[in-house]
């Protein structure tokens, strides 16, 4: 088919033989992994709250027809038009953060979400993958113009950010958002005082938040001596992988999740370890790491700065979202509620990871030959 062919011209022509297929690929697997899970863990959990057997998958499907779409127009888009995009989402989205201790719904605790005609988003979802492109082009805009103080502009968008994420309060995703800052200065070479800043305001963070709040005290006290608090969620967690050993009992087939609280969500990689077994869940987080390790070796081939830092950023937040996941479910990290990139059911979380790896695969297909990073020390 014409279409397909390497010497077409066309916009759809371009985009086919630039966009990174692989890449394209391992999303596929995840996004069918996931539908399958969103069938097996949820029909318990829409029962038991008193919705229609199918409700959440239903819903799972329709937000992932939106995010599909989403991510690939996101990745026809230039590295001029993915910054502007990105921009005008983090300004919505810190307004609507901004927003929240005054109109947010209050859900154990936290006001994190926003109810607007019947539906309900999260604002920080979105401000996650945009902070990664917008810090990007700041710190890459002073490797260009060194009369520009984007480094000192990136550490106050990130001190805002924070100060916002702690009003809600939410410590996950201020973590999330640290790291990934932190990887950004690391791979832009920045004065070395902007990572120690992070990481003292990391460690004091930390101290000030176990000896503020009970529910994270009681989560890290849980997760360091287990008989000194509820574990339940973590113990059917535990369980779940040990009846599904090595090839699982079957799709649909689990008995743990009908007891397990989120299992749809926050818990879904337990499903997959009863039903699944070690062996396909297993292979779930080597996608996760295929996507993070076949990102980064894309991004060594860029000379461009701002490409470099964003796919970095967003890749780390890829990563790292997994990783607490999969640490809370199996009890190596304290527990926390993170859905799964792809995988877990939630409305806001797939239009936010679609959104980021459109920007990752639209950063991967446009590569610069003339170096921006100028050949000068920072110190």
């Amino acid at each position: 088919m014409s279409f397909l062919s390497r010497t077409d011209r066309s916009l759809l022509g371009t985009w086919f033989w630039t966009v990174d297929r692989t890449m394209l690929s391992l999303v596929g697997v995840l996004m069918i992994y996931g539908i399958v899970l969103v069938a097996a863990a949820s029909p318990s959990v829409a029962l038991r709250i008193g919705l229609s057997e199918n409700y959440f998958l239903i819903h799972h499907i329709v937000i992932l027809f939106i995010a599909f779409p989403f991510m690939i127009f996101m990745s026809f888009l230039s590295p001029k038009g993915l910054w502007r995009i990105a921009s005008f989402i983090l300004v919505l989205g810190l307004f609507a953060m901004a927003l929240l201790p005054f109109i947010g719904m209050e859900i154990k605790g936290a006001h994190r979400w926003i109810h607007v005609f019947g539906f309900s988003f999260q604002p920080s979802e979105f401000v996650k993958p945009a902070f990664a492109i917008v810090v990007a082009r700041l710190i890459s805009l002073q490797k260009e113009k060194e009369n520009i103080p984007g480094e000192l502009y990136a550490v106050g968008l990130f001190g805002l950010v924070v100060l916002l994420l702690m009003m809600q309060p939410d410590f996950g995703m201020t973590f999330v958002v640290t790291c990934i800052f932190g990887v950004q200065i690391f791979l832009a070479g920045c004065r070395f005082k902007y990572l120690m800043l992070v990481g003292v305001i990391s460690v004091f963070a930390l101290f000030v938040v176990y000896n503020s709040f009970d529910h994270v005290q009681h989560r890290i006290d849980g997760f360091l001596n287990p008989a000194s608090g509820n574990t339940y969620q973590v113990d059917k967690s535990l369980e779940s992988f040990r009846e599904g050993v090595f090839i699982g009992v079957g799709p649909g087939q689990g008995t743990v999740k009908l007891t397990l609280p989120d299992a749809h969500a926050d818990f879904i990689f337990a499903v997959s370890g009863e039903e699944l077994g070690f062996l396909f869940t297993f292979l779930l987080a080597g996608v996760y790491l295929s996507i993070v390790m076949h990102g980064f070796r894309k991004i060594e081939e860029s000379e461009d700065m701002f490409s470099i830092l964003a796919c970095g950023g967003i890749l780390t937040m890829i990563g790292l979202q997994a990783l607490i996941h999969m640490g809370s479910s199996l009890h190596l990290l304290p527990a926390k509620g993170m859905t799964l990139p792809f995988i877990s059911y939630g409305g806001t979380s797939l239009l936010s990871i679609g959104f980021a790896i459109g920007a990752v695969l639209s950063l991967t297909r446009h590569k610069k030959q003339t170096r921006i990073v100028r050949k000068k020390s920072y110190h």
